[in-house]
């Protein structure tokens, strides 16, 4: 039989976290001699120093507590997953789920995802969060979420990923621009107009290369992370824009028409993705919602015909 505790190795995971024993002290609400008491134990224990402590420098961890701290991390997610549900034997769900998703696509997919998933498992404690694709897996690592819905694009290595849907650039046009009527555009056309372009990474970091690939220099007038904004400063004739998500209704916040057209020639599609980090070994609620989002997203939101 083991002989630690699972508080013991909390209290280790804390240390690990934040890098002082005080401040681990002060996030578990104990003292700092419990918790220097809980690591001397396990080194006691497993026979090997776990830490160093240098004053002015914290806590680190020698190359067996790096191994510990990767193991108790997922001990602790097991021993917490089991009193969730083992009331109900593991046939129904519980507990909570984090879902953070990419800006731009967040007012698509959310919703599908969040009501879907709700009616199912009404026991699961679904929330989510948005950002930047780079908060989104910087809180994924951090442990802050458990899975993240984001464009197959500057992706970071130690992800693992399901294809939710594919989607490809186009051109947003003011409704009576000169090429509102034509059924593509070719971004030379557009070279001299004024461009609103969605300053996002990485939708920003696509848009440019489309433009350079295809030779042109835009002329910016205005940049802004809003997707919204974007498309009303299009629809009062500010500019055009290149976007990916494309709403249901061709009109902007203020009900002012705006045009889609495709893009010539044809832009390579850009994948989105729900993404989790490889080596945390997914809850039965992340596997379930990953599973979830993988059918039901493809087939509520196909892209529409532009």
């Amino acid at each position: 039989m083991a002989r630690y505790t699972l508080r013991q190795l909390s209290y280790f995971v804390a240390v690990a976290e934040t890098g002082t024993i005080a401040a681990a002290a002060d996030e578990l609400r104990v003292s700092p001699t419990a918790v220097a008491a809980a690591v001397r134990e396990l080194e006691r224990i497993f026979r090997t120093q776990l830490t160093v402590r240098r004053k002015a420098h914290g806590v680190s961890l020698t190359p067996a507590g790096s191994y510990l701290f990767s193991h108790a991390v997922r001990l602790l997610r097991d021993a917490e997953e089991l009193e969730l549900n083992a009331s109900s034997g593991g046939q129904e769900l519980s507990g909570p789920l984090v879902v953070g998703c990419y800006l731009t696509v967040a007012a698509t997919i959310l919703p599908v995802l969040l009501e879907g998933f709700s009616v199912n498992h009404p026991k699961v404690q679904l929330d989510f969060v948005e950002g930047t694709q780079d908060e989104m897996q910087e809180r994924l690592f951090a442990g802050e979420l458990d899975l993240a819905v984001v464009y197959d694009m500057d992706l970071r290595p130690g992800l693992g990923s399901v294809l939710l849907y594919e989607v490809a650039a186009y051109v947003l046009l003011p409704d009576g621009h000169r090429l509102a009527g034509q059924e593509q555009v070719t971004l030379a056309a557009l070279a001299e107009d004024p461009m609103i372009l969605l300053d996002a990474p990485p939708s920003s970091h696509h848009t440019m290369s489309l433009f350079e690939d295809a030779g042109v220099q835009p002329r910016i007038r205005y940049r802004t992370t809003d997707f919204e904004l974007t498309r009303s400063l299009v629809g009062r004739g500010a500019g055009y824009s290149v976007l990916v998500q494309r709403p249901a209704v061709d009109a902007s916040y203020e009900g002012r028409q705006v045009v889609a057209r495709p893009i010539v020639p044809a832009v390579k599609p850009i994948a989105v993705r729900m993404i989790w980090p490889e080596a945390i070994r997914l809850t039965d609620r992340a596997r379930t919602m990953v599973n979830y989002a993988a059918s039901a997203v493809p087939n509520t939101l196909r892209p529409r015909p532009l």
